[in-house]
């Protein structure tokens, strides 16, 4: 056999040494690193209510609340059209006169872009003609599709 050196078992690498001794800052390197990892790998969500640089939510001017959202049940004139709607569509409700009205006015537009929350089946025997459909609107808008609805026929359109 030939000759060799003999084997030495001693503490380790210089730089392991090195680390070990110096636990925090390898436990805070380690942690910076991880984090930068994340950031990185992030997804970008500019489009939803985040900066531009993806990094804190912006927040809202505090002059302009957002509108308090209420529930509005609207009985509209077409029910088949009615059938077509689901909850989380947006339609827009259009107020026109009643037939045989003498008022001869345009039809308006009394809420853009509703949101459908429920659309109730029929009940047996229903009341008149049409649909009932809930919808989520500003206050202010529920109280005119409520006016509208008892002075004119309602229609939706998909928005």
């Amino acid at each position: 056999m030939p000759p060799f050196s003999p084997v030495r078992v001693g503490p380790g690498h210089p730089r392991m040494r090195r680390l070990l001794r110096h636990r925090r800052r390898a436990v805070a390197a380690g942690l910076a690193m991880t984090a930068a990892a994340l950031v990185a790998a992030a997804p970008s969500d500019t489009g939803r209510g985040r900066s531009p640089a993806g990094g804190h939510p912006v927040v809202p001017h505090p002059a302009r609340p957002a509108p308090r959202l209420v529930t509005a049940p609207v009985r509209i004139a077409d029910a088949e059209a009615v059938r077509l709607l689901r909850p989380g569509d947006r339609v827009d409700v259009i107020a026109a006169d009643a037939p045989g009205s003498d008022r001869g006015q345009q039809p308006q537009v009394v809420a853009e872009g509703a949101r459908v929350v429920e659309v109730p089946e029929p009940a047996e025997g229903g009341m008149g003609t049409g649909a009932l459909v809930v919808l989520s609107v500003p206050r202010p808008t529920a109280t005119r599709l409520a006016g509208a609805g008892a002075t004119a026929r309602l229609a939706v359109t998909l928005c």
